[in-house]
């Protein structure tokens, strides 16, 4: 889903990242308050949710992925799909350092060769990028930390996306009134508002999966899996909005997938080793 995202942003070009940015806040919490609701869960989630803890975890985390949404959408709609899908190719390798720094989690052997490789494609790409690549940094970071936040917090993937989003809502609105009473242009067309009324959905769906494989699986290989996502995102880029691919970028793209596909194949290999070992009597 995440990879697929460039297509409904750049249905709302003409709106300013920012703004975008208080619609996606909005908007998804009132999808989620919606799903709560219907839940009968309000209850629960209170008891859960306030205390100072959890409210400074969340808060955190919240102020996290709200700077990694303002920097997507305003890198997608400048021009720079590539970029971003640099970002999210970066961001796996530091859920990896995050999680066997911070987790203690640990690669076999064979695992830290797709890392070396993976790493060593990113560091081809920058290098030869000619500048340093500060929207792909700052997604990687900003993203990689708030998964780090959401592997070691307390609260289920709906009732923290709720209250992240919870946290971020009176800020949003207040900022999303002030433009409206500034707007000089006579607001959106009704196509345009059902676009930013609809992103409250296209943005939490894909967040409430994130949550629950946060929670399910290791921080390393969540961050290897996330590769797809970029990838589709950088074949958009290329075959959709017309975005240079190099031979350079071609070179350092091809060591992130064959990174990729060693990983997978080496997991898959395992997991069949593991399997006949727990067989064999």
């Amino acid at each position: 889903m995440w990879g697929f995202f460039p297509l409904y942003f750049k249905l709302l070009q003409n709106v300013p990242a920012i703004e975008i940015l208080g619609n996606r806040i909005v908007w998804s919490f009132f999808f989620l308050a919606g799903i709560i609701s219907l839940r009968k869960d309000w209850k629960r989630m209170r008891q859960s949710a306030l205390k100072p803890r959890t409210l400074l975890i969340y808060t955190i985390s919240a102020c996290l992925l709200a700077v990694n949404w303002l920097i997507y959408v305003w890198g997608v709609n400048a021009g720079f799909v590539v970029e971003t899908s640099l970002g999210y190719f970066i961001n796996p390798l530091l859920n990896v350092v995050l999680g066997v720094v911070f987790l203690h989690e640990r690669l076999r052997l064979m695992q830290w060769a797709p890392v070396g490789l993976a790493t060593l494609g990113v560091i081809y790409l920058t290098v030869n990028y000619g500048q340093l690549p500060w929207i792909a940094l700052a997604l990687a970071f900003s993203f990689g930390m708030y998964g780090l936040v959401k592997k070691t917090a307390p609260l289920g993937s709906l009732h923290g996306l709720t209250l992240e989003t919870g946290i971020l809502f009176t800020p949003a609105t207040l900022y999303l009134l002030l433009a409206a009473n500034r707007s000089t242009t006579g607001g959106h067309t009704p196509l345009t508002l059902l676009l930013l009324v609809g992103i409250g959905v296209v943005t939490a769906v894909p967040l409430l999966m994130f949550g629950v494989a946060a929670r399910s699986i290791d921080l390393s290989l969540l961050g290897i899996l996330q590769y797809v996502a970029p990838t589709c995102q950088v074949l958009l880029g290329v075959l959709v909005f017309g975005e240079p691919f190099t031979s350079v970028r071609l070179v350092g793209f091809s060591l992130i997938w064959a990174a990729l596909i060693f990983f997978w194949v080496e997991g898959a290999l395992h997991q069949r080793k593991v399997v006949h070992a727990a067989s064999t009597p």
